[in-house]
């Protein structure tokens, strides 16, 4: 209930801030002469009302939408900022669970590869869509730096301050090279300490790295000293901005299908490794002959070990003990679908059993695969190859990358009175899309204002302020997520951290592209798109080619945050870059 007592309060404090109001000096009556001063008519600047910049609402302001209040000065002006700002986060807050109940109803997919990323990014869209639509040309170019400011305050808290944060509140215990779920016994150990993902939020960095593509494109005529071509490569870099949108929602869509394919070929993988193993240990090392080739001999007779009833072929029943007796802990899966697979493999004659011929010719193909891919090499002090125990490792490996199976489950458990969860659902989404619609405009010319009434530049505000307002929910989500503390959770937690920058980069870079096209205005964000480039390259490189960060790397992320904001500084306000 406190989020709507607070509403109710600003909506109060609105009601009665909404009546117009005038200021004016205090001056003393009129001089009946001009000879004679009575030493106050003459003051037109008393010193004690010197701070009128702060208090003061003499000078004019426009209402937004006609009625919605607005000043002029310093505080009047920062509250409005904390106002509209905390509506903005109450339309991030609704949207983001609006969006979570409709995936409880309709699963990922579409709604989860297509809506949920949308939604995410919609109140950053919107700040960006209503900044560079302000007036005139020239008031758009002056407060269209708030929507820079916002896409790259986003941008950089989230891939620094909020991503530091998950590493030092989702460590474990690291052992091998691996975070252990749920174990932390070794406090904050810089190289000791640390969290694990899997290998599809390397992807989503490697995604989100390439997203930096339009920025590069728009940037290029500045950095070739070129006029000419800037509004081109504007355009340029919009329809690649839009193209890399729809691929990446298309992705998205179909990524939890592609996620359990995989998953199940490492798992048919895992099953072939530990198949080879056991084998190995029953012909007592000798599956092997000394120049590294199957022995073809030792494979017929454990095809008569398995083949129980003499019968001279395998049925799956016997493949299915085989597979039973192997006792795979280490995995999780569907016996009758590991045996399906190994039929397929085996069962050239396609008559539902595995003749000896078949079975030595399937054993054959299954070492030699595992020669690629462990490496054949001997086993120090033994005389035989190891590569089919270094097969077995990759895979278990490959396996734990991918994740568990409910990380890519599409299968939606049953919802009691799904009925009002959409309805509550849908109308979540569109009361946080009316709130960050109608009060997106009324945030940017606050802090318009404001930088108008302090001096201090607008991209600086939106830089630090806005992003705290529209992303908060988000950072707040996924900090509590990570302190659960385990694979499945961090690498959720990375990827939407991931993924919410990709959306910046290319649906609300998108937005803002499509205003200074059609609108004719200035591309002059140069330092700003440096520190965009920087963080992405250095976060997106240092994420996509490792899967345990230990809690030293958090370090790397709190850095970059004030290195970005103060390179923005010096660049813009010392050197004059635009």
């Amino acid at each position: 209930m406190a989020p709507q007592r607070l509403l109710l309060l600003f909506i109060f404090l609105f009601y009665f801030s909404s009546f117009p109001s005038t200021a004016r000096f205090i001056t003393g009556p009129s001089s009946p002469t001009d000879l004679v001063s009575d030493g106050i008519s003459t003051v037109k600047n008393p010193p004690f009302l010197s701070l009128k910049p702060l208090f003061s609402a003499e000078e004019s302001c426009e209402q937004t939408y006609g009625f919605l209040p607005c000043t002029t000065t310093v505080l009047g002006n920062l509250f409005l900022i904390i106002v509209y700002g905390y509506l903005m986060f109450l339309a991030a807050t609704y949207l983001s669970n609006g969006s979570e109940l409709l995936l409880e109803i309709l699963g990922p997919g579409i709604v989860g590869g297509l809506f949920l990323p949308i939604l995410g990014a919609l109140p950053d869209a919107m700040l960006i869509l209503v900044s560079g639509l302000s007036g005139t040309a020239e008031t758009a170019q002056d407060q269209v730096s708030v929507g820079m400011g916002l896409l790259a305050g986003s941008t950089v808290m989230l891939l620094t301050v909020i991503w530091g944060s998950c590493v030092v509140v989702g460590r474990c215990d690291i052992r091998d090279s691996v975070a252990v779920d749920g174990t932390i016994t070794k406090g904050f150990h810089l190289t000791e300490t640390g969290v694990s993902t899997d290998i599809w939020t390397c992807y989503a960095a490697s995604i989100m790295a390439i997203s930096i593509i339009p920025f590069v494109i728009v940037q290029l005529p500045q950095v070739l000293n070129s006029t000419s071509g800037r509004h081109l490569a504007v355009l340029i870099a919009l329809i690649i901005s839009v193209s890399m949108l729809v691929s990446y929602c298309v992705y998205q869509v179909f990524q939890p299908w592609i996620q359990r394919r995989r998953l199940a070929f490492a798992k048919h993988k895992h099953v072939i490794s530990g198949i080879l193993r056991h084998l190995k240990k029953q012909a007592f090392g000798k599956l092997l002959t000394e120049d590294g080739e199957p022995n073809t001999e030792i494979i017929r007779k454990l095809f008569e070990t398995i083949d129980e009833n003499r019968d001279g072929h395998l049925s799956p029943s016997e493949l299915k003990a085989l597979i039973i007796g192997i006792r795979f802990e280490e995995i999780d899966f569907d016996k009758d679908d590991a045996v399906m697979k190994v039929m397929a493999d085996f069962d050239t004659s396609l008559d539902s059993y595995i003749q000896e011929e078949e079975f030595v010719k399937g054993i054959t193909k299954w070492i030699n695969e595992a020669k690629q891919t462990g490496g054949a090499y001997l086993e120090p002090n033994a005389g035989t190859f190891k590569f089919i125990d270094q097969f077995h490792q990759q895979t278990k490996r490959e396996h734990a990358l991918l994740g568990s199976e409910e990380q890519s489950d599409e299968v939606v458990e049953h919802v009691e009175n799904p009925r009002w969860i959409s309805f509550k659902a849908v109308l979540m989404l569109l009361v946080g899309t009316l709130i960050a619609a109608a009060f997106a405009d009324p945030l940017v010319d606050a802090v318009d204002n404001f930088s108008t009434a302090t001096s201090i530049p607008s991209f600086f505000i939106s830089f630090i302020a806005l992003p705290l307002a529209t992303n908060s929910s988000e950072a707040v989500s996924a900090i509590i997520f990570a302190t659960r503390k385990k694979q499945r959770t961090a690498s959720l937690t990375f990827s939407e951290l991931y993924g919410a920058v990709t959306m910046n980069n290319v649906l609300c870079l998108s937005v803002f592209l499509a205003l200074v096209y059609v609108r004719g205005l200035t591309w002059d964000f140069s330092s700003e798109v440096l520190v965009i480039l920087i963080v992405c390259i250095v976060m997106g490189a240092f994420a996509s080619f490792r899967t345990t960060f230990p809690l030293w790397t958090c370090s790397i992320a709190y850095i970059l945050y004030p290195f970005s904001l103060a390179l923005v500084y010096v660049l813009d306000y010392v050197f004059g870059w635009s």
